[in-house]
């Protein structure tokens, strides 16, 4: 409901016997329910979440004197089903209640929660002091008579459990038996069960709904490549002194290779015509030389626009043959959807409206002071909005059609935020399966509200966190303040970002940002030429240098692998890890653990049981030094607890890297070189726990 223009709530304050009827004399409800998570700005946007996920809920809660609260989740699926999970408190004193849930099926979800008198708690604790202390033994158990006959009457309740309620109540009265012996017949473990998600409650308050958007699996979790389809088989032809471009029938030679590594998405950069008007040459200079291929983000020639194929590349056949063979190796195809355009681009001419005029009767050009990108114009969406969404409308799905699941998005900050807040919202209404990719570099504002409107994956500052300090905290707030409404994809790099961690770091900074990359987040990505330790920078940029947007740059994995240059085992392992644990499937599973050394970083992620599907609890532990040349000895402290083992127990790991295997208790010594493996990833055999 709608206040004075503020989003509220009221709790609703009813007998839990009765039917649920609103009462508004008050806001805050017989019991006060508060700070329900996860939600978003109130409710304004639906909190997210993807199959598979376990979903953290919490919520405030407190009652007035010393009687027992209870709190219960009700979370209702797409189809109407409602599941009941019983929330604990975990911070005495502060009124804090938890419970996760996984989500195993897609739609749109709803919860609230249910704050009740948990009278049976409140006869256990009373009477669990007075009984056996002699003080009103028999007042406490014809209380407690009482309680169990109330409740056995209650019609909500299946036969069998009214049956045992009405045999504990007789219990109860039995004064042949001793008030001890009453009391702990009708307090065992079987019979606290029953009140489990079905209390003993006279009063109760129940929260407003909340949504959730479950979407599938990929939207949170996925293993991308990134490669540009013209540089696989491109060769110098000396006749000519040019280059002859690779095609998408020479690219699917590269798949094979993608999929061995492990990887779920090949993301490919623009692969439209690109323009002839000052187009961008060799390391993004200002004229390029006859026959430079020009940046693919330069949109737009005579040949066609973002509904086209450069011709270099072969046709739409030929593409749809692509994603044939990349789906016939469980590999999604993701395309750039770049909203902009060359000069030659045919939406100049035919819908000029379409961009910004200046008051010498030019098209402004992109720029970003002091850089002016002059092979682009931006669109401006305030001219001809319906027509701009349209048309947008019209390439996406037309994509779509040719078998692309993914879009991953250039620079959508630049864009109106409600624009993609329609534009996802129409696609997802008719395909739900698609996934839109943020590829938002921007303040966290802005970055944080394109998640919120709709986009299911985003870019991040992953790149630039580079001590264990940094790295802790930046784990921390994607996996727990931002998670519910922004999922992070961590690139390791991309064609516009080469870190100076990784240009001065060698092989062993490339191996722990992978490590730290494809564990920290379910989502993450490598852009090609990184396992072969491409780190050469361009000296003006932090980018590559020879940069792919706008050359060819065709590779020779076999000298690399000869060299001693390649990562792409580590990245196969850590794939297969990927793959076969479920607690790497989870984003909001993160705990960071202490150690001794100050450069060395430890957290783990853990997901408990879920026999109703088949699946194990599963825990990870990653250690990684981030010190690029140091060899570092340091202790590493565990809170065994985070990861379902109790304290002091000790238990078998396994390094997915290496192979080894150690046994692991709270407290442990490690040794990470930086030349040999800088990082330990550890399955905790949980079999072998003592």
């Amino acid at each position: 409901m709608t206040v004075r223009g503020r989003t509220t709530w009221y709790a609703q304050s009813v007998n839990a016997n009765a039917d649920v009827t609103p009462t508004r004399s008050t806001q805050a409800g017989r019991f006060p329910v508060l700070g329900p998570q996860p939600v978003v700005d109130g409710g304004r946007w639906p909190a997210r979440a993807y199959v598979g996920e376990w979903v953290p809920f919490s919520v405030r809660s407190f009652r007035e004197g010393h009687d027992a609260l209870g709190v219960i989740l009700e979370l209702t699926d797409h189809a109407g089903a409602t599941q009941l999970f019983r929330l604990r408190d975990v911070n005495d004193g502060l009124d804090t209640w938890v419970a996760s849930a996984r989500v195993v099926t897609e739609g749109r979800w709803s919860f609230r929660f249910r704050a009740f008198g948990d009278d049976f708690a409140t006869w256990v604790h009373d009477a669990g002091i007075k009984i056996p202390l002699g003080i009103d033994a028999e007042l406490m158990c014809t209380i407690g008579h009482e309680l169990f006959a109330r409740v056995a009457g209650e019609k909500s309740r299946s036969k069998a459990m009214r049956s045992t309620l009405t045999q504990v109540a007789q219990l109860l009265a039995d004064t042949t038996l001793s008030p001890l012996d009453r009391f702990a017949g009708a307090t065992t473990s079987q019979i606290a069960a029953l009140f489990d998600t079905a209390p003993a409650a006279h009063l109760s308050t129940l929260s407003e709904s909340f949504p959730l958007v479950v979407e599938r699996e990929r939207a949170g979790y996925g293993a991308w490549y990134e490669f540009f389809p013209r540089s696989v088989g491109a060769r110098f032809v000396k006749s000519t002194g040019t280059w002859k471009s690779g095609t998408f029938r020479s690219a699917l030679k590269a798949l094979p290779r993608i999929a061995d590594l492990g990887f779920d998405v090949v993301y490919l950069p623009p692969i439209h015509p690109i323009g002839v008007t000052n187009r961008k040459g060799k390391n993004n200079s200002i004229k390029a030389a006859p026959g430079e291929p020009g940046s693919p983000w330069a949109i737009g020639s005579t040949a066609g626009g973002h509904d086209t194929i450069h011709p270099d590349l072969g046709t739409l056949a030929d593409f749809r043959a692509f994603v044939r063979r990349a789906r016939a190796l469980d590999l999604e195809v993701a395309i750039d959807l770049a909203l902009q355009a060359s000069p030659d681009h045919p939406w100049v001419a035919e819908h000029p409206e379409w961009f910004t005029t200046l008051p010498d009767g030019s098209i402004a050009f992109a720029e970003n002071p002091p850089k002016k990108y002059q092979d682009i114009y931006p669109i401006n969406f305030d001219n001809d909005p319906a027509g701009i969404r349209a048309e947008v409308v019209r390439i996406v799905t037309f994509w779509i059609a040719q078998g692309v699941t993914i879009f991953r998005v250039d620079n959508p900050h630049t864009k109106p935020t409600d624009f993609w807040e329609w534009l996802i919202g129409t696609v997802n209404a008719a395909h739900p399966e698609i996934v839109f990719l943020a590829e938002a570099f921007t303040r966290p504002t802005p970055m944080q509200t394109l998640g919120k409107v709709g986009f299911q994956q985003s870019y991040t500052y992953f790149a630039w966190r580079d001590s264990a300090t940094e790295l802790a905290e930046y784990l921390t707030e994607v996996s727990h303040e931002t998670a519910h409404f922004l999922r992070p994809n961590f690139f390791v790099t991309t064609p516009d970002i080469l870190t100076p961690y990784l240009e001065h770091g060698g092989r062993g900074a490339s191996i722990v940002r992978a490590v730290l990359a494809a564990t920290g987040s379910p989502s993450w990505g490598i852009y090609s030429g990184f396992e072969i330790l491409e780190t050469a920078k361009r000296p003006e940029a932090d980018e590559q240098l020879d940069n792919e947007k706008y050359e060819y740059r065709p590779r020779d994995w076999d000298a690399a692998r000869a060299r001693g240059e390649s990562i792409e085992d580590i990245v196969r392992l850590l794939n297969q890890a990927r793959r076969d644990n479920p607690a790497l499937h989870q984003l909001r599973n993160v705990t960071i653990h202490r150690t001794d050394d100050p450069a060395i970083l430890a957290f783990s992620k853990y997901t408990p049981a879920d026999p109703a599907h088949g699946q194990s609890r599963s825990g990870i532990i990653v250690v990684a030094n981030t010190a690029p040349h140091a060899d570092i000895s340091s202790l590493v402290h565990l809170d065994l607890t985070t990861f379902g083992i109790d304290a002091g127990t000790s238990f078998s790991v396994t390094d997915l890297l290496s192979g080894s295997e150690w046994t692991w208790s709270d407290t442990n010594f490690v040794r990470l070189d930086s030349g040999g493996l800088p990082a330990h990833v550890l399955r905790i055999n949980y079999s072998t726990t003592s």
